[in-house]
């Protein structure tokens, strides 16, 4: 099995390297053709970080977006624990329920960013996902012990749905708050943060569990899947990407000259200065 990961890893590898190119030959949008247009040879990771974290905005999604997908770390991990203490000897259900998690956040995943590609309803979509996940968590955790088993696949399923769906919700919804930085530099932060609260999250249920149940080892993520959609409706939707594609030549007073178009929009610009 190891060996088969690791030759299509090795795979993998090797097609990045020969087929993958660093960008595009042609900008695919307005807002791309910008960020290229806005990006200095100068610039250092020090300084986008310090502009990145002055963004209010994006300093509250950081946090949103570690603490559920933080939760959703130490629930895969714990998951088996969780069953086999309600279900004893059912260890290859459990893994089945983790398995009906993952597909279902594949579905959400990809239902999630059609309907956001279709309506760029970024604000909106990441809120009702969020608090979706959290009304998905409580009533898996409180089904997790009626002693049956399907009812567990069924609401894991739902829960795993959001939960995994909101996933590439932060990321498209960090690029637009973040616009015109990197979009890896927003995603390497978010993912960051999921890690960090993943470890804390993942030891500290592990413990109520092991003291207390799984009961109140879940109510614990849910008290912090609350937190998380509460700070998301503070976040503000600056979608500057948008914004950035909206101002197209088109768009442009018929006297403006043809140099002006290249320049980004003044709100892009005066937050990236």
């Amino acid at each position: 099995m190891f060996y088969i990961i690791a030759g299509v890893a090795t795979l993998l590898f090797i097609l990045v390297i020969i087929v993958f190119k660093e960008k595009p030959k042609h900008p695919p949008s307005r807002a791309q053709s910008l960020s290229y247009a806005l990006a200095s040879p100068d610039a250092s990771y020090l300084s986008s970080i310090v502009r990145l974290f002055k963004n209010l905005n994006f300093v509250l999604l950081i946090i949103t977006y570690g603490l559920n997908a933080g939760a959703f770390y130490a629930l895969s991990t714990l998951l088996n624990r969780m069953v086999i203490l309600h279900y004893p000897g059912e260890e290859v259900n459990a893994g089945r329920i983790g398995l009906t998690i993952v597909i279902a956040g594949m579905l959400g995943a990809m239902i999630s960013g059609v309907w956001l590609d279709r309506t760029k309803t970024y604000k909106e979509t990441t809120l009702v996902v969020y608090i979706m996940t959290l009304v998905g968590m409580v009533v898996y955790t409180l089904t997790l012990n009626l002693g049956h088993l399907w009812v567990v696949f069924i609401t894991a399923g739902a829960m795993g749905f959001f939960m995994t769906g909101y996933l590439p919700l932060g990321f498209e919804f960090a690029v637009e708050l973040t616009y015109p930085e990197s979009e890896g530099m927003s995603s390497g932060l978010l993912n960051v943060s999921a890690q960090v609260f993943g470890i804390i999250f993942t030891i500290s249920q592990g413990q109520i569990i092991d003291n207390y149940g799984t009961r109140p080892g879940n109510i614990f993520l849910c008290a912090f899947l609350t937190l998380g959609a509460v700070l998301t409706a503070f976040i503000r939707a600056d979608l500057r990407r948008q914004k950035a594609n909206k101002e197209t030549p088109e768009n442009k007073p018929p006297e403006e000259d043809e140099s002006k178009t290249s320049k980004a929009p003044t709100g892009v610009l005066e937050e990236h200065l």
